[in-house]
């Protein structure tokens, strides 16, 4: 008989689970589920700022795209992709992944095939997930730049690949910030910051709701 497949649902949080069983559960609908380190980490659906900010970030890439069609093979948010990160029994959503090429094939695809760019939006709750679990997920996954986008702090760190560790660039409105992975694109976080602010999003740790 074929194996019943495991439910995984708002009542399983903070539950052990190896990743091999979290990738093929499925799911009670009307929440965000990832397994960090082996712990099943459960989030309501993103709220109106969340998504804002997705959006604001999106339609850049999505302009650029079509500005230079062939530099960028797919652009994915959360529910469209994942990152299977083996060695930390790890499975992540990025709020947006960048992937220049398309996979050289379809055999275990998210754990083979690494975004050039993910993107993280910054939510009260999921600042040490942004900001420590996933930077060093990431590190090991072999991302060529992680974003962590706070408009909490209306900045943008830039997490650059280097020979052995991340290397730091921290934006702020106005400024823009060019990637060398994309010739001839600027990205301004101040449009990501206004959508949030627009959305509703209010400043400081405790005012902020995802």
């Amino acid at each position: 008989m074929p194996k019943t497949a495991v439910i995984i649902g708002p009542q399983d949080r903070g539950r052990l689970m190896s990743l091999a069983e979290f990738d093929h559960a499925d799911v009670q609908p009307g929440y965000v589920y990832e397994l960090g380190r082996g712990i099943i980490v459960v989030s309501d659906v993103p709220s109106r700022p969340h998504f804002a900010q997705v959006n604001a970030a999106r339609r850049q890439f999505s302009a650029y795209d079509l500005a230079y069609p062939g530099r960028i093979h797919a652009i994915g948010t959360g529910s469209e992709c994942k990152l299977l990160i083996g060695m930390f029994d790890s499975e992540r959503h990025p709020d947006l992944a960048i992937y220049k090429y398309p996979p050289l094939n379809d055999d275990n695809l998210w754990a083979v095939w690494i975004p050039n760019i993910a993107i993280e939006i910054v939510s009260e709750g999921s600042q040490d997930r942004d900001y420590i679990l996933k930077r060093e997920e990431y590190w090991q996954f072999g991302v060529g730049e992680y974003w962590i986008l706070d408009a909490f702090r209306r900045e943008l760190l830039v997490l650059r690949r280097g020979k052995h560790d991340w290397k730091q660039i921290r934006v702020r409105p106005p400024k823009l910030y060019k990637t060398r992975l994309l010739p001839g694109f600027a990205f301004d976080c101040g449009l990501v910051f206004e959508a949030a602010k627009a959305a509703g999003l209010r400043n400081g740790w405790n005012g902020g709701k995802e």
